[in-house]
C-alpha cells in the first residue's frame, strides 16, 4: 500500500515550472510533428528508394505502431523507475533514430529507423501528462493540461506546413534534421528542469512488468491498428471497405481476442500494465468512455470531410485544406480559455457543454447546403474545433487527477490509448458506411456526420454523468 500522497510537493515554483514546461512543450511538439511530417514526402521517398505507395506508407505506419504499442509499457515503467528517466531516454532514442532516418539508403532501413523513432516518441508521450501533474500545483493544473492540448493541436496543424517549407528548399532527409538540435536541447534542459517522482510514490507501482503482458499488449494494439488501417485509416475508405475489408475485419477480431486474454490476466493485479484498476473508478471510466467516443466522432468527421468538400462541393485541394484548418485553429484559440475554466466549473459540466457544441457543429456539417459559401463551411468547422477544445482539456484533467499519484504514468498512457482506440473505431465505422453507400453524392458523408454527432452526444452524456460523483 503506497504511503499517503499529501506529503508530495505541490508542483514546482516559478521559474522552475516555466523551464520544465518548456521542455515538455518542445518534446511533445517534436513527437507530434514527426507523426505526420513525412506524409507530404512519401511520393518522393518512394521514387528515390524504388518503392511503391503501399510500401512507402509503412514509413508512417512504423512510427505510429511503435508509439502505440509501447505507450502503456513505458507508462508503467515510468511509475516504477521515474517519469523523468523514461522521458529523457525516450528523447535520446528519438534523436538517435532521427540520425538513422537521415542517412537511410533503403526503404527497410528508413522503416526501421522510423519504428525506433516511434519507440522514442512513446517514451516522451507516455509520461508527458504525469510530468505535467508534477510540474503544476493542483490549483492550476488545468492550465497545464490545456497547454498540452494546445501544443498537440498546434503541432498537428503545423505538420504539413513545416514539411512543405523544408521540402521547398531541401530533400526529405532534412525533415529529420530538425530533430537533432531541438532534441539535443530538450535532453540538456530536461536533465536540469524536469522533476523526479515524489519519494513517497517511487517504486510504489508494484512488481516488475511481465514480459508476457508486454507481448500481449503489443500484439493486441498492432492487430487492431493494422485492422483499422485496412478499413480506411489511411487509405481511401471505400477501397479499404471493399478490397481489404475482409482482412481488416479478421485482424480486428484477432486483436480483440488477444485483448480478452490480456485483460483477463490483468484483472487481479495490483498495478496492471493495462490499468483496469483505474477503470474500476467510475469517474475515470466515464472519462475514458467520453474520450473514446469524442475521438471516434472526430475521426469519422476528419475522414469524411475531404470527400464532402472535394467530391460533393467541388472545392480545390487548397480550398479544402484551408477550410479544414479552421478546425484545429479553433482548438488552439479555445484551449487556453478551457484551461482557465477548469476549477471554476466542474470538469464534467465543461466536457458536456463542449460535446454539445461539437455535436451541433457536426449536425450543421451534415445538413450543409449544396452551394454553401466558404464562410458557411468555416463557421461550422470553428464550432466543431471550439467544442472539442472545451471538452478535451477538462476531460484530460479528470483522467490525470483521478488516478492516485503513484499511478499517474498509467493514467498518462491511457490518454494516448483512448485517442487511438476512438480513432480506429471511427475509421471502422466510416468504412462500414462506404461499404453500403459507394457513391460520393453527399449521402454517405451526411450519414457519417450524423453518426459522428451521435458519438459526440454519447461523449457528452458520459461527461455529464461525472458531475457530482466522487473521484474515488
Amino acid at each position: 500500500m503506497p504511503p499517503p500522497e499529501h506529503s508530495a510537493p505541490d508542483g514546482l515554483p516559478q521559474p522552475a515550472r516555466a523551464q520544465a514546461m518548456f521542455v515538455i512543450i518542445l518534446g511533445l511538439t517534436l513527437a507530434v510533428l514527426d507523426s505526420s511530417i513525412v506524409n507530404l514526402a512519401l511520393p518522393g521517398i518512394a521514387r528515390e528508394l524504388n518503392a511503391n505507395a503501399s510500401q512507402a506508407i509503412w514509413v508512417v505506419n512504423a512510427y505510429q505502431i511503435a508509439a502505440l504499442v509501447l505507450l502503456l509499457p513505458l507508462a508503467a515503467l515510468g511509475d516504477r523507475l521515474g517519469y523523468r528517466r523514461v522521458y529523457l531516454v525516450g528523447m535520446a532514442v528519438f534523436v538517435l533514430a532521427s540520425v538513422g532516418a537521415m542517412v537511410a539508403s533503403s526503404l527497410s532501413a528508413l522503416i526501421a529507423a522510423r519504428a525506433l523513432q516511434g519507440a522514442g516518441a512513446a517514451g516522451v508521450m507516455s509520461v508527458n501528462a504525469a510530468l505535467v501533474r508534477l510540474i503544476y500545483p493542483r490549483s492550476v493544473l488545468g492550465r497545464g493540461v490545456a497547454l498540452n492540448s494546445l501544443v498537440v493541436a498546434g503541432a498537428t496543424m503545423a505538420g504539413p506546413s513545416v514539411a512543405a517549407a523544408i521540402l521547398s528548399v531541401a530533400t526529405w532527409p532534412w525533415l529529420f534534421a530538425l530533430n537533432l538540435p531541438l532534441g539535443a536541447f530538450t535532453l540538456w534542459r530536461g536533465r536540469r528542469a524536469l522533476p523526479g517522482n515524489p519519494r513517497n510514490s517511487a517504486g510504489a507501482g508494484g512488481p516488475p512488468i511481465s514480459a508476457v503482458d508486454v507481448v500481449l499488449n503489443i500484439a493486441m494494439f498492432t492487430l487492431i491498428f493494422i485492422g483499422g488501417e485496412r478499413l480506411g485509416v489511411r487509405a481511401d475508405a471505400a477501397q479499404g471497405a471493399g478490397g481489404a475489408g475482409l482482412s481488416g475485419w479478421l485482424l480486428l477480431a484477432a486483436g480483440l481476442a488477444v485483448g480478452a486474454i490480456f485483460l483477463r490476466r490483468q484483472w487481479r493485479l495490483q498495478a496492471p500494465l493495462f490499468p483496469v484498476d483505474l477503470l474500476r473508478i467510475p469517474v475515470f471510466a466515464l472519462s475514458m468512455g467520453s474520450s473514446v467516443s469524442a475521438f471516434c466522432a472526430q475521426m469519422l468527421a476528419f475522414l469524411a470531410l475531404p470527400f464532402l468538400l472535394l467530391e460533393v462541393h467541388g472545392r480545390s485541394h487548397i480550398e479544402a485544406g484551408l477550410l479544414i484548418t479552421v478546425w484545429p485553429l479553433a482548438i488552439v484559440l479555445v484551449a487556453p480559455v478551457a484551461g482557465r475554466l477548469i476549477g471554476r466549473y466542474a470538469d464534467g459540466a465543461l466536457g458536456g457543454a463542449g460535446m454539445a457544441i461539437f455535436a451541433a457543429g457536426l449536425l450543421a456539417l451534415a445538413f450543409l447546403p449544396v452551394h454553401a459559401a466558404s464562410a458557411d463551411i468555416a463557421w461550422r468547422m470553428a464550432l466543431c474545433g471550439a467544442g472539442f477544445a472545451l471538452f478535451q482539456s477538462p476531460n484530460n484533467h479528470t483522467i490525470v487527477t483521478t488516478a492516485p499519484l503513484h499511478r499517474s504514468g498509467a493514467a498518462s498512457g491511457m490518454l494516448g490509448t483512448a485517442r487511438l482506440t476512438g480513432q480506429t473505431l471511427g475509421a471502422v465505422l466510416l468504412a462500414g458506411i462506404y461499404a453500403v453507400w459507394h457513391q460520393h453524392d453527399g449521402r454517405a458523408e451526411s450519414i457519417a456526420m450524423l453518426l459522428a454527432a451521435g458519438s459526440a452526444g454519447v461523449a457528452g452524456v458520459c461527461s455529464s454523468l461525472r458531475v457530482g460523483r466522487s473521484r474515488n
